[in-house]
This record gives C-alpha cells, structure tokens and sequence, in this order.
C-alpha cells in the first residue's frame, strides 16, 4: 500500500470511529473534549436576564418552535394541576401522530377516556363539544387528521394565561440561561476536522465533531480569495441564510457558521440513508413553504447551492441557472418561472435513477454537466444548446424498465406546458403523494421519521473518495482582502443556529446534565439574584501540612 492509500485508511479509520454506528445506538458524549464540555455552562441569572427585552417573546416561537423552550414550558405545566390536562394531552396526540397503525385505534381510546370524558382526571374543560364528537365518532378509523383540531385547541388554550404565567416562572429563567450560551461565539477551534468528504466550486467539505457535544457534522469550508475572485460573496450570503431558514429532517440543516483566516464554514447535520424519492419530494416542499426555488436538483446534489429566494410579494423570477439537461423549458426560453421548474428538475432525476441515464441524453452520450448560471449565459457549450433544444421541443422515450405508474408520474412531472406540469399546489404536494406511484408509502410515518429506509449504509464503510483522488485547489494569486472584505465575513461568521444548536444540547444529553434544579425541584442558586452575593459556604476539611 502506497503513503496515499495508507493516509485514506487511517483518515477513514478515526471517521469511522467517530461517527459511530447509524441505528441510533452511538453514544456522542462518549466522544465530548472535557475541556469544551466545561465551557458548556449556563450563567448567573443577573448575566443574562436582560435578554428578555431583545427575545421573541411569542408563544409559538418559544414554546413550539425551540425545542429547548418546549421542554421548560411543558416542565412548568406539569408543576400545576390545572395545566397537567392538557400538557398530557398535548404530548399524548403527538404520540398517537407518530404510532404504529395498529397502536393507533387503542391510543385514541385512550386519550378520550383520559381528557374528553368530564368524569376522567384530566379532564380538558376548553375543548369544544362539537370537537369532542368529531373524536368519538371517528376514532375507530383512526385518521391521520383525528386530533388536529384538538391539538389546535390546547394550544390556543396554554398561550394564554398558562403562558403568561410561565414568563414569570423560574422556568423562562432558565430558558433565558440557555438562550445567553447559545449566543456565545464559537470557532475553528470548538471543532474536531476528520477526513474530505467532497469538493465544492469554492471550496471543500469535511466531516467534523463539535468538541463539547460530540456530535458529528459535515463542515463546507468556502476559500475567502476564491470567493472574492469569483465574485460569489452573494450566492454564499443567500445560501448561508436559506440553509438557516428551513429545518426539515429531509434537507440538511445549518448548526453553525464560522470563519478561520482563509475560509468561511458552514456546519451542517449529515444525512444518513433514505428513500430519495419521498424525501426529495418532502424537502422541495418545505423549501417552497419557504418561499425558496432551488433550481438546480440532480440526483449528486445533496446540498443547496443554487437556490434563489422570493419576496413576500414576488411569485416569479427570471434567471438562468441550474444544470445542461436539468432544466425546464420555461428556464430555458429565459421566461419569467416559479416553483414549477424544480418539479421538471424532479422528473429528470427521477428519470436517470430508473433509466440510469437522462431524459434529452442518448445511451453513452457524456458531456459536462457544468453549472450553469447568469455569468456564463452568454457562452453556452455547443452541448448545451442541444440539449436546450431537446428539452424544449422533443417529446420523452420511456425504456421497458418504466412501470405503467413511474412513467406517468414522470410524465406528469415532465410536462412542457407549466400549467399542466405536477407539483406545489395550494400551499403542498399532497398531488404528488396522492399519484398511485407511491401507492405503497406511507406518509405519515416518513413525515415522522419511523418508516424504515430501504437502504441503510453500511456504518463501517466510508461513502467517499480516496483523499488522492479528491483533488487540492490551487493557490488563489493577486486576490488581497480589504476592510470591506473582512465585513462581509464577520456578518457571514453569525454563530450558532437556534433550532439545529437546542437540538442538539438535547440529543447528547448535556440539556439533562445541565438543566437541574435546586432541593426538592426549587429554585437553583444560579438563578436566585441574592445568591451572586452570598458568600459559598466554608469548607470543614481540615489540612495538616
């Protein structure tokens, strides 16, 4: 074995080891730096209790949407009995949304004996009669929609005085304590660098671990000289905010960024395992929601690189951008375009991933498939403009291999005409998941994360290429950093994201290693304003010298 194969088993070896096995069973604290681990620590509360006049003080985004704030909130509803009702309630539709089919019928039964019966316990006095039947005289069917309108209702009912309550509550205190650490900055040095896993445009991807947690991330390292010789500070801006805008288990999701001397750095959550068909289908429509067009989906693509974001008040764009044989006719004929073309780029992916080639290429045809955008508009390659014909004018050929199902999803997906073209309707893509393409799926239980992948990678196995064959850039020359360029970076260079960093204190534990309480449940001395002056209490050790 040669030095360079020996570094790619050694490289691979110490990955391997860190990320641990992909069934749930890797223990990330195992994994944890002490030193970073220590610096881990929630602050007194005089420290940080200014903060409750910079904060979102909303129930949905404290008490929802942050996963750390939902825990306090619902620890604080179980300190009373009026608001154990529908704390429970609330936890226990969320568990029948996630059951197994056949759990489902006796967990409905369950929560009308528990909440909707007026005799029971908890019973939930605020929940409408006429919902109440809705649930009973449903429930034997155990719909996936049983409960939306009673979780509806809970919620409306814990925003109001129950909210208001828990704001001034030792609770939101400590919500307060997690808020401050997880506005503290963090670098180059809180992460552990493992082997290349790829190569961008600017830059390269490595796997990563975050020191205090022991997580395992995919860190994207965007070179600062190449960035501004290719004039791509705008598009790593927009992607930088896009990836920190959405969260979805099907999109990879940003927990930090940072920069170093030379380069900018995304970390990102690594996606492991899938059927790309549904979770392609459910990411696109979560970017959507957002508002965002991604432009350029193939099936090498994991990242977002290429996306573009609409105004609240803007439903098309013009722009040229995506990939020679991806993109819709509409794109192409430089027309102004919406959501409708990432459903076009869908077809042509699915496509290549039956028929193990594209659509407008014949069998064995190669060409580049370079990137293409604005800048590069007015030089297309002569495969290009063939290609940019085919997609336009020339009607799909269909192999045996295609099912009567997966050729007329593709069709609809493949649809020249816009408005007969499958995709984002109404604010989803329940017409796409309604296809009898995916007859056999079931959507509730991929929307929940518990339906088992087809395909689960092999946890010894490293899905990359050797690091010889990955490739170094070369060195950018004549290319000087200024002031103005040093902003630029220090506004990328943003810090921890909220959801992904609560996240992931909970995931490996050190939400429970940290969040304790006083005596009894009482309030801790962190969060007692007298304590800081308070002198700690003498030590009756005695020291013979």
């Amino acid at each position: 074995m040669d030095i360079g194969g020996l570094t790619t088993v050694v490289a691979n070896s110490a990955y391997i080891s860190a990320r641990g096995s992909f069934d749930g069973t890797a223990n990330p604290a195992a994994n944890r730096d002490k030193k970073y681990f220590a610096k881990l620590k929630l602050p007194h509360i005089t420290v940080c209790e200014g903060l409750r006049e910079s904060l979102d003080l909303h129930f949905q985004s404290i008490c929802v949407d942050q996963p750390i704030g939902r825990r306090l909130f619902q620890e604080f509803l179980e300190t009373a009995n009026e608001y154990k009702g529908p704390c429970r309630l609330w936890k226990d539709v969320e568990e029948y949304d996630t059951a197994e089919d056949k759990d489902r019928v006796q967990k409905a039964a369950k929560i009308i004996q528990r909440y909707m019966e007026p005799s029971a316990k908890y019973f939930c006095p605020f929940l409408p009669e006429n919902s109440i039947t809705k649930v009973k005289e449903g429930h034997q069917e155990a719909g996936d929609t049983l409960f939306v309108e009673t979780q509806e209702c809970v919620l409306d009912f814990l925003k109001e005085v129950p909210y208001t309550f828990f704001l001034e509550t030792m609770y939101f205190k400590r919500f307060l304590q997690w808020k401050w650490l997880e506005m503290q900055p963090v670098g180059e040095d809180w992460f552990l660098d493992f082997r290349i896993l790829g190569k961008g445009g600017f830059g390269e991807v490595s796997a990563c671990q975050m020191k205090g947690t022991g997580k395992l991330y995919a860190c994207k390292k965007l070179g600062k000289k190449r960035l501004k010789k290719r004039k791509g500070y705008e598009g790593a801006m927009v992607e930088k905010r896009i990836l920190a805008r959405v969260h979805s288990r099907f999109i990879v999701s940003l927990a930090y960024a940072f920069q170093t001397k030379t380069e900018l750095c995304l970390v990102m959550t690594i996606m492991n395992g899938g059927d790309l068909r549904q979770d392609i289908i459910n990411g696109m429509e979560h970017l959507h929601k957002k508002r965002i067009i991604y432009r350029d989906l193939k099936p090498e693509n994991v990242l977002l690189d290429n996306e573009v974001e609409l105004k609240d008040d803007q439903f098309k764009i013009k722009g040229y951008a995506g990939t020679p044989g991806f993109m819709a006719p509409e794109l192409l004929k430089g027309e102004e375009y919406d959501y409708s073309v990432d459903y076009f780029t869908l077809g042509v992916t699915l496509f290549e991933m039956i028929a193990a080639k594209g659509p407008f290429r014949s069998r064995g045809e190669k060409g580049a498939s370079k990137q293409l955008s604005a800048s590069v508009h007015s030089d297309p390659s002569v495969e290009a403009k063939d290609l940019k014909k085919r997609i336009i004018n020339d009607p799909v050929t269909y192999p045996e291999k295609f099912s009567e199902n997966a050729k007329s999803f593709c069709e609809g997906l493949l649809a020249k005409e816009v408005d007969k073209r499958l995709g984002f309707k109404n604010e989803s893509c329940d017409e796409l998941r309604a296809h009898p393409f995916f007859s056999e799926i079931n959507w509730r239980k991929l929307n929940a994360g518990i339906l088992p992948p087809p395909f689960v990678p092999d946890s010894k196995t490293v899905y990359a290429k050797d690091l010889d064959d990955v490739g170094a850039f070369s060195t950018v020359k004549g290319i000087e950093l200024e002031d103005k360029d040093k902003d630029f970076f220090d506004e990328f260079a943003s810090g921890n994201i909220s959801i992904p960093w609560q996240e992931e204190m909970i995931e490996t534990g050190v939400f429970g290693e940290l969040n304790v309480w006083g005596p009894g449940g009482g309030v801790p001395d962190d969060l007692r304003r007298e304590s800081i002056y308070e002198q700690p209490p003498k030590s009756s050790t005695c020291c013979v010298s």
